[in-house]
């Protein structure tokens, strides 16, 4: 099977959409793991092409082991917008760097390169399987990690938004975190079928660069669409954390104003006709208003009975 054709498409259509989501505006750390994630796949690419037609650089894939924990930060970092990476969030790169150095140590050994001797009785049996154990679960936890993530995030915006659209709920990334975990089981199988004997009549290990060019060109196109959640920079979160500590300072200079906050947002959401806006949250209505965003949620609350995103 000729793969290069494949992998020529890959390896242009990771890069360029790399380089759009990292000059993408605004700059968010969720769209920064999404760059690294488009660079990686391509430089994967680039090494399955020079591994395949010149040289072998590497025992068994080992960038793979970035896949599940970029899914994961970014849907992490895409639904808590205020959130801060540090030094913890590299743990979840430690099996990458193991595989990494161990690909290393036995570059000069086909490892998995042909999955028909994927369990031959040698020296390295046993590090075929961890590896293959190992890949199994990073793909498996990471992705069930994401979806609930992704769970908990558009059960959260009942009390955030007045309508859950696609660009808030991101519902795309949960169709595409599902379907990227049931094709690398569909893989997996097919993949086992192919370890213990001739079952299907092609190589798994090059459909799958086949599948990470899809994967690549459809997480990219959405992604370049998606807008930060809320629109928020990181500016406006210093502000909202502000208005936090002025409001517990304040609270009873607020109390006094009660009265102009609720007559104040009745007439702006009114001449405004805000509740047309399907897109509306909480923050952007602060933001217009002058009111603190924990004020509104409060006034809708306490005052009107009812929470923000059935408020019309």
């Amino acid at each position: 099977m000729n793969i290069d054709p494949v992998l020529y498409i890959g390896i242009s259509q990771s890069f360029f959409s790399g380089l759009l989501i990292s000059t993408k505006k605004p700059v968010t750390t969720a769209n920064r793991l999404m760059a690294a994630w488009l660079f990686l796949i391509f430089i994967e690419l680039i090494f399955a092409l020079i591994n395949i037609n010149v040289l072998e650089m590497y025992s068994f894939q080992f960038i793979t082991f970035t896949y599940g924990p970029l899914m994961y930060l970014y849907v992490i970092f895409m639904t808590n917008p205020e959130k801060k990476f540090n030094w913890f969030s590299l743990l979840h790169f430690i099996p990458f760097a193991a595989f990494f150095i161990v690909s290393v140590v036995f570059r000069s050994e086909p490892l998995v390169r042909d999955l028909r001797g994927f369990f031959r009785p040698d020296k390295l049996i046993s590090l075929r399987i961890i590896y293959g154990i190992c890949f199994f679960l990073s793909i498996t936890i990471y992705s069930l990690l994401a979806f609930l993530e992704l769970g908990r995030h558009q059960k959260n915006l009942k009390n955030l938004v007045s309508y859950t659209s696609g660009v808030l709920t991101l519902n795309w990334l949960k169709i595409i975190s599902v379907s990227f975990y049931l094709a690398c089981f569909v893989l997996f199988i097919l993949g086992g079928l192919n370890m213990i004997g001739n079952f299907i009549p092609f190589d798994p290990y090059f459909v799958i660069f086949g599948f990470i060019t899809l994967f690549s060109f459809v997480f990219s196109f959405y992604g370049i669409k998606q807008p930060a959640i809320f629109g928020q920079q990181p500016g406006n979160i210093i502000d909202e954390k502000r208005d936090n500590e002025k409001y517990t300072k304040k609270r009873t200079e607020e109390e006094e104003h009660e009265g102009e906050y609720l007559s104040r947002l009745i007439s702006w959401v009114e001449s405004h006709k805000l509740y047309l806006d399907r897109d509306l949250s909480i923050y952007s209505l602060s933001r217009m208003t002058g009111i603190p965003r924990h004020y509104i949620t409060q006034i809708l609350n306490e005052k009107h009975g009812k929470i923000f995103y059935i408020y019309k």
